[in-house]
């Protein structure tokens, strides 16, 4: 019986990578894709577990970028989605380019939506399949210093409720929504990060294990999981704590210099 087929993006480094690795040990062949060379060396690391491997160099902020993406799979059914990419950028809003901050928006929701549509499309249509969206606690959070990206996560994840919603009656598709808060990844040092207390924080998650437990929260069919016990406990803090002040804690926690308070 042929391997089936998983569509892992962001997978150069980090979550993604982790998630990638998870797929290929359990016998998918791979569609692997990142916005860097990497992706290349990644890829071969992900061969070792004996599936087919192939890795796309795109730019997923850009449609084209995703249609060069969904033409990798040749025709084939996609049977697990893993949308993962993302991208931040950290300081004042006010100082960033116009084309920094639209980048990250462009990446995190428009081609991720894109991505989503396309291939949850198809799922619902034959009735078989699986969708894992990363999405993050800091969706739950005012992001000062960090704003655009904050934003954009609280985007993915009420986008994915909605659509776990509008999609309940389909049986045999499933989405699952991956919340990790901060991770020992590349984000901080290419969010420009590395000088707050969120990035130079030597407790944050290993990300082989935020992997999985989306993972394995996926392939159980759960709508969503919050990676990390501190992690659920900041997501229920949420709730109550008025969100100025919660704008006041991330301030202290992703000020540009911070870490070295």
């Amino acid at each position: 019986m042929a391997n089936g087929l998983a569509m892992v993006t962001g997978a150069s480094t980090g979550i993604g990578f982790e998630l990638a690795t998870l797929a290929a040990k359990d016998g998918y062949d791979l569609i692997v894709v990142a916005d860097e060379p990497l992706i290349n060396a990644a890829a071969d690391d992900f061969r070792q577990f004996g599936g087919e491997v192939e890795a796309v160099e795109a730019d997923l902020s850009a449609i084209d970028g995703v249609d060069r993406l969904l033409a990798a799979a040749s025709g084939r059914q996609i049977d697990i989605l893993v949308a993962n990419a993302g991208i931040g950028t950290g300081g004042p809003f006010l100082d960033q380019e116009v084309a920094s901050w639209r980048h990250t928006i462009d990446t995190n929701i428009t081609g991720t939506v894109y991505l989503i549509q396309k291939v949850l499309g198809d799922m619902v249509r034959r009735g078989q399949g699986r969708l894992l969206v990363t999405g993050s606690i800091a969706g739950y959070i005012p992001g000062s210093f960090n704003a655009v990206y904050n934003a954009s996560k609280a985007f993915m994840d009420n986008f994915a409720e909605a659509l776990r919603n509008e999609i309940k009656e389909t049986k045999g598709v499933t989405l699952t929504t991956l919340m990790p808060g901060a991770t020992d990844t590349e984000f901080f040092a290419r969010a420009d990060m590395l000088d707050t207390q969120l990035g130079q924080d030597k407790n944050k998650a290993d990300p082989a294990k935020v992997a999985a437990d989306g993972w394995e929260a996926m392939k159980a069919g759960k709508g969503h999981i919050v990676s990390g016990l501190a992690n659920k406990a900041q997501v229920a803090a949420a709730g109550v704590v008025p969100q100025s002040v919660l704008a006041e804690m991330h301030r202290k926690q992703a000020e540009p210099g911070s870490g070295d308070a």
